[in-house]
Protein backbone atom coordinates (compact mmCIF):
# COMPACT_ATOMS: atom_id res chain seq x y z
CA UNK A 1 0.00 0.00 0.00
CA UNK A 2 1.45 3.38 -0.93
CA UNK A 3 1.72 6.10 1.48
CA UNK A 4 3.50 9.63 1.06
CA UNK A 5 3.79 11.83 3.74
CA UNK A 6 2.80 15.25 3.26
CA UNK A 7 4.80 18.37 4.40
CA UNK A 8 2.94 21.71 5.22
CA UNK A 9 4.85 23.44 2.40
CA UNK A 10 3.77 20.81 -0.37
CA UNK A 11 1.22 21.88 -2.61
CA UNK A 12 -1.30 19.21 -3.48
CA UNK A 13 -0.23 18.57 -6.84
CA UNK A 14 3.21 17.79 -5.71
CA UNK A 15 1.77 15.27 -3.01
CA UNK A 16 -0.47 13.62 -5.97
CA UNK A 17 2.85 13.55 -8.22
CA UNK A 18 4.61 11.97 -5.32
CA UNK A 19 1.47 9.61 -4.57
CA UNK A 20 1.50 8.55 -8.60
CA UNK A 21 5.44 7.56 -8.84
CA UNK A 22 5.21 5.45 -5.58
CA UNK A 23 2.30 3.62 -7.41
CA UNK A 24 4.37 3.38 -10.51
CA UNK A 25 7.38 2.40 -8.29
CA UNK A 26 5.76 -0.57 -6.90
CA UNK A 27 3.77 -2.21 -10.10
CA UNK A 28 0.34 -1.21 -8.76
CA UNK A 29 -0.61 0.19 -12.57
CA UNK A 30 0.49 -2.61 -14.24
CA UNK A 31 -1.01 -5.02 -11.76
CA UNK A 32 -4.48 -3.31 -12.74
CA UNK A 33 -3.48 -3.53 -16.04
CA UNK A 34 -2.74 -7.27 -16.14
CA UNK A 35 -6.12 -8.03 -14.22
CA UNK A 36 -8.44 -5.93 -16.20
CA UNK A 37 -8.87 -8.30 -18.99
CA UNK A 38 -9.22 -12.19 -18.80
CA UNK A 39 -5.97 -13.61 -20.22
CA UNK A 40 -6.39 -17.84 -21.25
CA UNK A 41 -3.38 -19.47 -19.75
CA UNK A 42 -2.32 -20.72 -23.34
CA UNK A 43 -1.98 -16.88 -24.12
CA UNK A 44 0.05 -16.13 -20.93
CA UNK A 45 2.42 -19.09 -22.27
CA UNK A 46 3.02 -17.65 -25.39
CA UNK A 47 3.56 -14.10 -24.05
CA UNK A 48 6.04 -15.10 -21.21
CA UNK A 49 7.93 -17.47 -23.78
CA UNK A 50 7.71 -14.17 -26.20
CA UNK A 51 9.21 -12.11 -23.72
CA UNK A 52 11.76 -14.91 -22.52
CA UNK A 53 13.07 -14.65 -26.17
CA UNK A 54 13.22 -10.68 -26.53
CA UNK A 55 15.35 -11.02 -22.97
CA UNK A 56 17.80 -13.40 -24.50
CA UNK A 57 18.26 -11.70 -27.78
CA UNK A 58 18.94 -8.46 -25.70
CA UNK A 59 20.89 -9.78 -23.76
CA UNK A 60 23.47 -11.56 -26.89
CA UNK A 61 23.18 -8.15 -28.23
CA UNK A 62 24.76 -6.56 -25.05
CA UNK A 63 27.44 -8.75 -24.69
CA UNK A 64 28.44 -8.72 -28.00
CA UNK A 65 29.22 -4.96 -27.53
Amino acid sequence: MPSVRVRESDSFENALRKFKKQCEREGILSEIKKREHYEKPSVKKKKKALAARKKALKKVRVSVR
